[in-house]
């Protein structure tokens, strides 16, 4: 999401005529985008702000912008209090306040003149930045702003404000203009995904966008994060078994594997349900690959309970696994009620024991592919290599003189690991 945002915030910058500049010390204005899910990232996000002070005592006119959930939605204080250097601040996916901070210091144009100009900046098509045209094989489109749901430990509800859905025929749109820029991908993003729609007054579905974007000529792939158990509906597994464009990749949390915790969590399903969903998903879309996430030590989590979910991946072996440590955030539920009782070293131990099974387990997926065909969509050259994805969102890695830039070719798979693959090309350009 911060991708996505980021990727407006600098399109619009360069629809003002600026520039962007891969070196701080030469920036008139520098966009901090942050994130504060977990405390490691809202960590770096304070240690990079800080880093910025120099920079601004030695160029006063520099215009630093921060950006995102360490501002959320109802803005933070404390944070401007402590960072007095920052001069202009933004909500999640918000750049009008940076905009109109700048449009200001021309001081060319009447209020109403810059407001008018800037509503039409961020309300047309997206022009992808200039470093990225001719270059982007795949982006992000946010379909889903925010969150409801309000799980015990998530930030995101405060931070990013209530759940809202974006108008329909604006994000085909976004789509179609992103295509007619060279873009081969599109990834539809929302904190439940699969909720699209539910607040409009048409109450349009996921579903039927992903049959409207298939029709997009030029458009080759297309997939979407991140969905909730309750939400996956029939129809959206029909979608993905039957449109050939939709790539058969879900991700869908599990978080824990322990039913009182997923009870303490809100998640709002059982172990034995989310069992039943993945089961159903793979005799729907059969050679699909599944995602999921999961939160160790969770306040109050025994060693049983921790037992159930490592019991859950091992019997479910999903293709992938986020794994993380939980780590109380301010705002939250279970930061405000809930007693962050399991010591560091013990959540340590149990994301060792997840990530040790889960590298086992995608090994042991990987090498089936060994010396199989395989359609890759290739996204960049990384250290002399070609980098690109299956469309069960595999990484497989060619070297090649050929120019494989956007380029969907088959190949043969002659090595694999648990997070990558290698492969030789044995198809002409699709």
């Amino acid at each position: 999401m911060n991708v996505a945002d980021s990727r407006r915030v600098a399109s619009a910058l360069e629809k003002l005529g600026y520039q962007a500049t891969k070196k701080p010390q030469e920036a008139d204005v520098i966009v901090l985008n942050t994130c504060v899910v977990r405390q490691s990232a809202e960590d770096k996000a304070i240690g990079r702000l800080s880093s910025l002070r120099p920079l601004k005592d030695k160029n006063p006119d520099l215009v630093i912008n921060l950006m995102g959930c360490l501002i959320g939605v109802r803005g933070n204080q404390k944070i401007l209090d402590r960072f007095p250097w920052v001069d202009v601040v933004s909500a999640p996916s918000n750049p009008t306040p940076l905009l109109q901070h700048l449009s200001k210091k021309t001081g060319q144009q009447t209020a109403q003149d810059r407001q008018s100009d800037l509503n039409a900046m961020l309300d047309g098509d997206l022009t992808l930045p200039i470093d990225e045209q001719g270059k982007l094989v795949s982006a992000f489109i946010p379909i889903v702003y925010g969150c409801s749901h309000a799980c015990t430990y998530c930030i995101i509800p405060s931070k990013r404000g209530i759940e809202h859905s974006r108008d329909y025929a604006e994000i085909l749109a976004e789509a179609n203009t992103l295509v007619n820029q060279g873009v081969k991908e599109l990834t539809l993003l929302g904190q439940i995904v699969d909720r699209y729609g539910r607040d409009l007054p048409e109450r349009p579905t996921l579903a039927m966008l992903l049959h409207d974007l298939h029709k997009i000529e030029g458009l080759k792939r297309i997939r979407f994060l991140t969905s909730h158990p309750n939400w996956m509906t029939d129809e959206l597994l029909d979608a993905v078994a039957d449109l050939p464009k939709v790539c058969p990749h879900i991700e869908v949390p599990i978080q824990a594997g322990d039913d009182d915790i997923l009870k303490a969590m809100r998640r709002g399903y059982t172990a034995a349900e989310y069992r039943d969903l993945v089961a159903k998903i793979r005799t729907r879309i059969p050679g699909v690959s599944i995602a999921t996430d999961i939160i160790v030590g969770f306040p109050g989590e025994t060693d049983s309970q921790f037992q159930q979910t490592y019991d859950l991946l091992a019997d479910l072996r999903m293709d992938v696994a986020h794994l993380a440590r939980y780590s109380p955030r301010t705002g939250t539920y279970s930061a405000r009620k809930l007693e962050d009782n399991v010591p560091k070293e013990e959540k340590m131990r149990r994301f060792r024991l997840l990530e040790t099974l889960q590298e086992e387990i995608s090994a042991e997926i990987n090498a089936r592919l060994l010396g199989k065909s395989a359609n890759v969509l290739f996204e960049e050259k990384s250290r002399g290599r070609w980098r690109g994805r299956t469309p069960t969102n595999k990484l497989v890695f060619v070297e090649s003189d050929e120019n494989l830039l956007g380029q969907e070719r088959d190949v043969t798979i002659t090595w694999t690991g648990p997070w990558s693959m290698i492969a030789s090309i044995t198809g002409t350009n699709a």
